[in-house]
């Protein structure tokens, strides 16, 4: 593991692979391994039927703070989230260079 491995905040988000919703973060820890044994600890106390709805969890790398409110933290993810995409969009060429209307919900003319 790298330094960085060590230090590094991660988030623990969870979300349903059927129908593409997050839950949101459920804990942010501090390591990569200790997020990684809070995540299979998680797996394994998972009832089958919320997995079986679709239900998982994955971790990311996160500025945020460790032990910081999980409702807070989504938040705040979300709202980075809706930046960077809103960034893309505007950075992205399509059809010839035209930049994306961040308004509509299809890259492709006349759909929506």
């Amino acid at each position: 593991m790298t330094r960085d491995d060590l230090n590094s905040s991660y988030a623990i988000i969870r979300h349903n692979v059927r129908t593409y919703v997050s839950a949101g973060v459920v804990e942010i820890i501090s390591g990569k391994r200790k997020a990684e044994l809070a995540l299979e600890k998680l797996e394994s106390c998972q009832d089958s039927a919320d997995r079986h709805e679709g239900w998982r969890y994955f971790i990311e790398r996160t500025a945020l703070e460790p032990g910081m409110d999980p409702a807070e933290a989504t938040r705040f993810r979300q709202t980075d989230l809706e930046a960077r995409e809103s960034k893309a969009l505007q950075d992205s060429p399509n059809d010839g260079g035209a930049k994306l209307d961040p308004r509509t919900t299809s890259a492709f003319p006349g759909r929506s």
